[in-house]
């Protein structure tokens, strides 16, 4: 299997972390991820756009001239889509653009995600990453030691780190996010992806209780034994051949 290798904050080794990326997905779905790069892009637009139809356009209502002996076309009010400066003949209307895809599909496709880091070795593990005040210049020297600086990258933590956050807000193409708001775009869209071995230990154990989960859903639920029905009385009647001979004999 492969190892990551594990560095402190001063770039040093100190030691490795087993995982590969079958242990986050079974496999790579380049539809899956490219469905979800296309959902969270549509639903950041804002959808605000707007355009005046012949009826919004301010102006006078009035026919232009008289419809005949004038030697010119037919024409009604200035404000008509066919003139410059008349309203739009269709219309671009407010809409929104959001939809959403099922849940799981969405978490497999975060966990493709990573896992598609791993095996492109675009993935760099730290111990730990810990502040005691926001300190910008401290941020950008474990970036230089680690070999992150210099391109787009992304900081995950375990949870929220308000000292982590301010660090590198004001740093250029780097961004931070708790390991639970991690999603396909947001993995995707930098370049590295720097994580601590906690956000590792998180994605591994939901990517088991998923499959988990998935194997029971296949098995379906388990059958109990009803309780064995009691035999009834034997019924006194005789054969059938008693009925015939009784018969006979009257």
């Amino acid at each position: 299997m492969p190892k990551l290798t594990v560095h402190d904050a001063k770039g040093k080794k100190v030691g490795t972390y087993t995982i590969e990326p079958a242990d986050l997905a079974p496999r790579i779905n380049k539809q899956l991820l490219h469905d979800a790069v296309v959902m969270y892009q549509a639903n950041r637009r804002q959808g605000s756009h707007l355009t005046k139809s012949r009826g919004f356009v301010s102006g006078s209502t009035k026919k232009m001239y008289r419809q005949k002996g004038t030697g010119n076309a037919r024409a009604g009010q200035r404000s008509s889509g066919i003139r410059r400066g008349g309203g739009h003949i269709h219309k671009i209307h407010n809409r929104d653009y959001s939809y959403s895809l099922p849940r799981k599909a969405l978490q497999l496709a975060t966990r493709m995600a990573v896992a598609s880091k791993i095996r492109d070795d675009e993935l760099t593990v730290i111990d730990k990453l810990e502040f005691a005040e926001p300190k910008t210049r401290d941020m950008v020297g474990i970036l230089d030691r680690l070999g992150c600086s210099g391109e787009s990258l992304l900081i995950s933590t375990a949870g929220h780190d308000v000292n982590v956050y301010k660090s590198a807000r004001n740093i250029a193409r780097v961004s931070v996010s708790p390991a639970n708001d991690l999603n396909a775009l947001s993995v995707l869209s930098a370049r590295r992806l720097l994580v601590t071995t906690e956000v590792l230990d998180q994605l591994k154990e939901k990517a088991g209780l998923k499959e988990k989960a998935e194997l029971k859903e296949k098995a379906g639920p388990k059958r109990e034994a009803g309780p064995k029905k009691k035999a009834g009385p034997k019924s006194k009647a005789g054969a059938p051949g008693d009925k015939k001979k009784a018969k006979a004999k009257q």
